[in-house]
């Protein structure tokens, strides 16, 4: 695959190095003479010293013939005019990097659509998910946040107590948001239809928006409580920001503790359900008087790693029951197993490696994926739905899935949701589905 970068910065770095080991044909144009020379010397790439936004500069790389265009510059308005002249072209897939949420907003205009750019990319809301997702449900399946994080899985007994026993999937009335994909039964499974009921005892794994689903958790045990969760994010960070609209239900209590007070009275403006602390969460004083100790998540997430991992240390040290950590530079790589292992930290994350992972899934030539094992024979796959797929135009509703099988996830350019029976299949679509491995042949031959 042909692929053209622009920027040369931690993530652009990253993604050169990640997609020349992996045998693509990579291109990185960089603005920096001395940057340049010295990437030329360590990167299997062609460099080039340039101007990613200038037309002339993309003619002269013959963006024209490249498979993907990759603008990953600091500068979000950089990335968007050169990704949207990409586009205009002749590149086949752009990808650019944001910053600003203001070009994530759809309210008034779509920008990704407008600007006739293939997909928008910020690594902070990646990173967010990554965190988001051991906060929102510490039992869900470990499964890769496929469709951008905007569908999740997870898994719940259905009690004794239920008032769902006996009752058919079909009687139910489930929110169109969510899916019933599987359900366990002692040593039997089975993928989840209009007519499975449920029973005591039963082991279910539920598709959909993450805070639908947990409000369906009372309904399959009525018996089981949860407790407020008390989360204390260090910076008023890209990645900070975004956990907290990912973390925008009732049951997060969230404090920020930011030493710059201009983002402290943006952030008490734009989030007025949460408290926001202008101090400096490396004094242990500061985080001793603020109780952090008896915090349920500690999250460090500003944007330099030296004072993230000396908090996250005294966090762990006075008691906080989830230390996670956000690692910005590339320097500390070598030494994340050291710092989960040892040092009592939970979860350590990095934008540059998390965007790494995500452009790796994006950008695979694959056409289908498998996600996720369940058990007694229940599979998870991401299909890619390309223009020869017998099913591209097909609504929902008429596509003939074979036995044991289910779509729970359609990731259109723009967005990603439960499909309804009304939704059109489209090429370049990704569908996620359930299938039991007996029927996995029989289901592909028709997607493909």
């Amino acid at each position: 695959m042909k692929i053209i970068i622009i920027g040369a910065g931690e993530v652009g770095h990253n993604l050169t190095s990640m997609l020349a080991a992996s045998g693509h044909d990579v291109t990185l144009i960089e603005r920096s003479a001395s940057l340049c020379k010295r990437l030329d010397e360590e990167q299997n790439a062609r460099i080039v010293t340039g101007n990613g936004s200038s037309a002339r500069q993309l003619v002269e790389v013959d963006v024209g013939d490249c498979d993907a265009f990759l603008a990953m510059t600091s500068d979000d308005r950089t990335n968007i005019i050169s990704s949207s002249l990409a586009k205009g072209l002749g590149a086949r897939n752009t990808i650019a990097r944001i910053h600003d949420d203001t070009y994530s907003d759809n309210s008034l205009i779509n920008y990704q659509l407008h600007f006739g750019i293939d997909l928008l990319v910020n690594p902070e809301a990646i990173c967010a998910v990554e965190l988001a997702k051991s906060i929102r449900n510490a039992g869900r399946v470990a499964v890769e946040n496929f469709a951008r994080g905007e569908v999740e899985v997870q898994q719940l007994r259905v009690d004794e107590s239920s008032r769902l026993i006996g009752k058919q999937l079909r009687e139910l009335k489930l929110s169109e948001n969510v899916r019933v994909g599987y359900i366990q039964r002692e040593e039997q499974g089975e993928v989840a239809s209009a007519e499975s009921h449920l029973q005591a005892g039963d082991s279910v794994t539920l598709f959909g928006k993450p805070e639908e689903l947990f409000d369906l958790r009372e309904r399959f045990n009525p018996k089981q409580k949860f407790d407020l969760a008390r989360v204390v994010l260090f910076g008023g960070s890209e990645t900070a920001i975004s956990l907290i609209r990912l973390l925008r239900s009732p049951r997060f209590k969230l404090r920020v503790i930011e030493k710059d007070p201009d983002k402290c009275r943006d952030l008490a403006e734009r989030f007025p359900h949460i408290s926001v602390i202008h101090g400096d969460a490396t004094s242990l004083r500061l985080l001793e008087e603020e109780q952090i100790g008896e915090a349920d998540y500690f999250v460090a997430c500003t944007k330099d790693d030296e004072e993230n991992i000396l908090t996250c240390l005294q966090a762990a040290k006075l008691g906080a029951d989830h230390v996670q950590l956000v690692i910005n530079k590339g320097d500390y790589d070598q030494l994340l197993g050291i710092l989960k292992t040892m040092l009592g930290i939970e979860l350590v994350v990095s934008p540059r490696s998390a965007t790494a992972d995500f452009m790796r899934r994006t950008l695979s030539s694959e056409s289908v994926v498998e996600l996720a094992n369940l058990p007694k024979g229940g599979r998870i796959l991401e299909v890619k739905i390309s223009h020869s797929s017998p099913i591209v135009g097909s609504l929902v509703q008429d596509i003939a899935l074979p036995p044991n099988s289910l779509f729970v996830a359609l990731q259109h350019k723009f967005k990603a949701k439960v499909p309804t029976a009304e939704d059109t299949i489209l090429a370049g679509d990704r569908v996620i589905v359930l299938v039991h491995k007996d029927q996995e042949k029989a289901l592909l031959k028709r997607l493909i």
